[in-house]
């Protein structure tokens, strides 16, 4: 039997487990790859490359050139270049190409959600809220834009500490999730936090601040997904195993 090559585009839970699912199949071999920006990535059950392709022609280069049959793009939902290369350089390749995209989350009952369309907006939002605790959970890369708010005072969670000097004397807290409602409230309590920021990466890894936010009458800034590329879209591992089988190379 043939095994039908995949290159999975990972880094993120979703990646993981589609990984996972397809590890001790003889039809399918996986080959993920990582964009090399955490340094202790959770580690995967499958041969990884880490590392760019150098744009869209290495993308192009490498599928054809690894003789890979499909590709998943399981990247994060708001990776920005890699989506939209993932497209095109499968369309050139003349490879089949699956999103694996975890839906948003959606405001329910009781949430103080302001959404906005970037990071950007979302400290201008901040300043207009008169904001003065702040809990930044988009991430260690995507801090800049806080660093104008004069006189607030920034709460950021990371996997890794951020690079110094990119905010002005913020308190760092270094974890992983998937995190509890429990622990959310405590560190919202403990840090005194009047307002939270995060982008709609959607899940359940992360979701339990929204719902301590919302049980503490918090706004939440919520910045909106980047537009995804055209083509077909499924939420889960359970489905893209589906779509890998009704797409195997024969």
């Amino acid at each position: 039997m043939t095994s039908t090559s995949v290159l999975l585009l990972a880094g993120t839970s979703e990646a993981a487990e589609l990984a996972a699912l397809l590890a001790d199949r003889d039809d399918v071999a996986v080959l993920a790859s990582l964009a090399g920006r955490t340094r202790s990535p959770t580690p995967l059950p499958c041969p990884v490359r880490v590392g760019g392709f150098g744009g869209l022609g290495g993308l192009v280069a490498a599928l054809r050139d690894g003789g890979h049959h499909l590709l998943v793009d399981a990247t994060h939902p708001f990776a920005t270049q890699m989506p939209g290369n993932a497209a095109k350089a499968a369309a050139i390749a003349g490879v089949p190409r699956l999103r694996l995209l975890r839906p948003p989350w959606r405001p329910v009952d009781g949430d103080r959600w302001h959404c906005v369309a970037s990071l950007v907006a979302a400290a201008v939002e901040l300043r207009a809220m008169g904001a003065r605790r702040v809990f930044v959970s988009t991430g260690r890369l995507d801090l800049a834009p806080f660093a104008a708010l004069a006189g607030v005072h920034v709460l950021i969670r990371s996997i890794e500490p951020p690079d110094p000097g990119v905010l002005p004397g913020p308190t760092v807290v270094i974890d992983r999730g998937p995190f509890d409602i429990e622990s959310e409230l405590a560190l919202l309590r403990q840090h005194c936090v009047d307002a939270v920021v995060t982008k709609n990466s959607g899940g359940a890894a992360t979701a339990a601040k929204l719902t301590a936010a919302r049980r503490l009458g918090l706004p939440v800034v919520v910045v909106d997904r980047p537009p995804a590329p055209d083509g077909p879209v499924v939420a889960t591992a359970a489905e893209a195993v589906a779509w890998i089988g009704a797409h195997r190379h024969r």
